[in-house]
């Protein structure tokens, strides 16, 4: 692989050097286009071994969760992709804890979608109200950190609280809308996982004001050992076992519960919006179009000139952007010369604070040695 200084844009799909891990082949094509063939083969099957595989594993947790009131857990978040999988669900005859983690950005419509979802599939919901200001507080840390990962906070926030409901209702399956089709291509010199406690609390503990009394966190311990080889915690992305096509997904919606999309990826959440359309293009250089339109590419659901036209269109109107930049500013209570302070002030990574990496890397070596001696398989993706 051929790594290049000047700009160079993948010739295959849409990834460029704004991601500055990027390599490239002799060919021109992309570090992530070759990761995905690599990765897709063992874990994405959208055929009819995929479906055979997914029945059998329908049966499994049926079977683990018979006698119990629920045998599984879905997050939903009213996005497409949990918004999908929650219809798909109960089409299969499952029998979920529906739970929506509401960090204080919910739109309008996020809201009207998640109701009309549970409403048609009979769910319950739970709905867990973050604490605002603690979520504020935090909010406040991550941007005078000056780091990319801006929605770490509601995320963390999100997958931990879905891991607490479970553990607390003996429910050791979770439901992940997490898939390959349209998120096969990821970046990772952008920025970290949501999942790294340690790095959240160094910076909390640096920039925060206030402690974090109600806002729980998965320590590493707990996601990587606990939850999987103790309490046998098992996450399954049944997307990876189907032809998942977004734009069908979204027909489907609109067809059975009334679902209405928003204009932008991840536009259920007012921060997301702000955050991957204006911060990191404006601070950074990234624009998460790319990733998101590439995943499509090479998972067959886009051709890459259409990729390239989607990347003309402007991230944000001017006048919704100075909406939302004022309703963010109102949110966190700070003023619009804060936010330009902000906004300007040197960038850092996540790496100038104390981060599980280390932890990580000795799993993983340790995985490594297990999987050699047993021939067992470990892998990121179900």
């Amino acid at each position: 692989m051929l790594q290049n200084d000047t700009y160079r844009i993948c010739t295959k799909c849409v990834m460029d050097t704004s991601d500055k891990e990027i390599t490239f082949s002799e060919e021109g094509v992309c570090n992530h286009c070759l990761k995905f063939d690599l990765v897709s083969k063992s874990s994405w099957f959208p055929n009819e071994a995929g479906a055979a595989k997914w029945a059998q594993i329908i049966e499994e947790i049926k079977q683990a969760g018979k006698g119990r009131e629920y045998d599984c857990v879905l997050g939903l978040s009213g996005g497409v992709d949990s918004s999908y999988l929650a219809i798909k669900v109960k089409d299969w005859g499952l029998r979920p804890l529906v739970v929506h983690v509401d960090a204080g950005w919910n739109s309008e419509l996020a809201v009207a979608n998640i109701e009309s979802i549970v409403k048609h599939c009979d769910y319950d919901l739970h709905t867990h109200v973050v604490d605002w200001e603690e979520m504020r507080d935090l909010h406040l840390a991550y941007m005078r950190a000056g780091i990319s990962n801006q929605d770490v906070p509601q995320d963390h926030i999100f997958f931990s609280s879905l891991y607490h409901f479970a553990i607390k209702n003996g429910i050791n399956c979770m439901m992940s809308g997490g898939n390959l089709a349209t998120e096969g291509v990821f970046p990772e010199s952008w920025h970290g996982t949501a999942m790294d406690a340690i790095n959240l609390k160094a910076i909390h503990k640096k920039f925060g004001t206030r402690k974090l009394k109600n806002y729980k966190t998965i320590s590493f311990f707990q996601y990587y050992i606990w939850y999987p080889f103790i309490k046998k915690m098992r996450t399954v992305r049944p997307l990876n076992y189907m032809p998942y096509d977004k734009e069908q997904a979204l027909q489907e919606l609109r067809d059975t519960v009334g679902y209405k999309p928003y204009a932008r990826k991840h536009g259920e959440s007012q921060f997301t919006k702000l955050f991957q359309n204006y911060y990191l293009p404006k601070k950074f250089g990234y624009d998460k179009r790319r990733p998101h339109l590439s995943s499509l590419i090479v998972s067959g659901q886009m051709s890459r000139e259409t990729a390239l036209e989607k990347l003309e269109d402007p991230l944000y109107d001017l006048d919704e952007l100075e909406l939302d930049i004022a309703y963010f500013c109102k949110k966190l209570r700070i003023s619009r010369a804060e936010f330009d302070d902000l906004m300007n002030a040197p960038i850092h990574s996540h790496t100038d604070f104390s981060t599980w990496n280390g932890r990580y890397r000795t799993l993983k070596l340790v995985q490594r040695v297990i999987a050699r001696l047993t021939g067992r398989r470990f892998s990121v993706y179900s």
